[in-house]
């Protein structure tokens, strides 16, 4: 999934629960703002890696018992997971979902491509118009919230 569709996740996450919007955003956030860069860098060969892996589940737990923003980053984080496996998996790659097992098992045929090329290669694949639809259900339920407070606000005409 594109970044910002994690993010988006994330905040949807939090409009529907108790956690904070912006620990969930920043979850949701960190495992591309630590493979991207690492993979950039030369310094691993794959776009997932380390900020990938579920064998990091324990640190998302140790993160969970600090308290609510420790809950908040670890649901976004694993929101994050589970949206790239789940675009594998759409994408007709599901071996490639191994990447969860990094660095014990690594996909066979994983995409190592830089993530300006990732996006021209991920148009009009069949998870880019699954993204396409969570966008627009986005987009319809904030112009929906947005009239309904507009409704809220505006004087009933019949009390004049």
């Amino acid at each position: 999934m594109l970044f910002l569709t994690h993010l988006l996740a994330a905040a949807s996450v939090g409009r529907w629960s108790r956690l904070a919007p912006l620990w969930l955003i920043v979850g949701a956030a960190l495992p591309d703002l630590v493979d991207k860069p690492l993979a950039m860098a030369g310094v691993v060969d794959l776009y997932h890696t380390v900020g990938h892996s579920a064998l990091v589940v324990p640190l998302a737990v140790a993160a969970a018992y600090t308290g609510r923003t420790g809950i908040a980053l670890a649901v976004g984080w694993g929101s994050h997971l589970f949206l790239d496996a789940l675009h594998i998996v759409v994408n007709g790659r599901p071996g490639d979902a191994l990447f969860l097992g990094w660095p014990l098992v690594t996909p066979p045929t994983p995409l190592a491509i830089p993530p300006g090329e990732f996006f021209v290669y991920y148009l009009w694949s069949p998870s880019f118009f699954l993204e396409l639809l969570i966008w627009t259900v986005a987009v319809g339920i904030a112009v929906s919230d947005l009239r309904r407070r507009s409704a809220a606000r505006r004087p009933d005409s019949d009390e004049q």
